[in-house]
């Protein structure tokens, strides 16, 4: 859960994240040091006299500063494309869980379980108990398990929404007419929150995602569903 003044990404809750994470601290390492080095040749061009005119037709040095820029591209686009490529891989999901994004409230079917149909609805201010979010909470949370690949098939049934859960690392548009899938599997249990993160209309950040991740032992005694 994200609080305020928060600087860094959430903590991971999927390998999927951990990756994201670990290439953000990555790229931002190589932004740190070309930030640094451009500051480092201002400075000296602000601060040198341009007497030396030995550098106006040096090949060795825009060879270096044509090379460089393409080194440093490879070093971003190869953990970044591993990465894409992680995320649309489905290997063999335990369960299987339909999302359809509605103006303004989210619909999931649990398929598994004999088609299990529930809404979504935010819970209004009037209706929040003691240490609930304000604009974050449902009435009927996603109760899924820990350590199991999950496959969220997502889709919209009006217009373009996007079913997006930070801590996870998900972010997958829901689009009237196409059914869009992302897996995932959590490593901890606990109680995560997302919302959607497409412009889809006049109450559009009123309809969050909750997330209730249990341990795969409890879920199987039974399906625990608030409803």
């Amino acid at each position: 859960m994200a609080h305020a003044a928060q600087v860094g990404l959430q903590d991971a809750t999927s390998p999927i994240m951990e990756e994201l994470i670990i290439f953000h601290d990555h790229a931002l390492m190589i932004i740190f040091l070309i930030c640094f080095l451009i500051l480092y040749a201002l400075f000296l061009t602000l601060t040198t006299k341009l007497t030396n005119t030995s550098i106006s037709d040096a090949q060795e040095m825009e060879t270096v500063w044509t090379i460089l820029p393409a080194i440093i591209l490879v070093l971003i686009a190869l953990p970044s494309l591993r990465i894409l490529y992680m995320t649309d891989e489905v290997n063999d999901p335990s369960f299987t869980i339909k999302s359809i994004g509605h103006q303004w409230y989210w619909t999931y079917e649990y398929t598994d379980y004999g088609g299990l149909i529930f809404n979504s609805y935010m819970l209004p201010p009037l209706f929040l108990e003691p240490g609930d979010l304000r604009l974050l909470d449902v009435d009927n949370r996603v109760v899924l398990p820990v350590e199991a690949p999950i496959r969220m098939m997502i889709t919209s049934q009006d217009v373009l929404h996007s079913w997006a859960v930070p801590t996870l690392g998900l972010k997958t548009d829901a689009i009237p007419g196409r059914l869009n899938q992302t897996t995932f599997t959590a490593t901890r249990p606990g109680v995560y929150y997302g919302q959607c993160s497409e412009i889809c209309g006049a109450n559009h950040s009123f309809m969050p995602i909750v997330l209730e991740l249990i341990p795969l032992k409890i879920f199987e005694m039974g399906p625990v569903f608030t409803l």
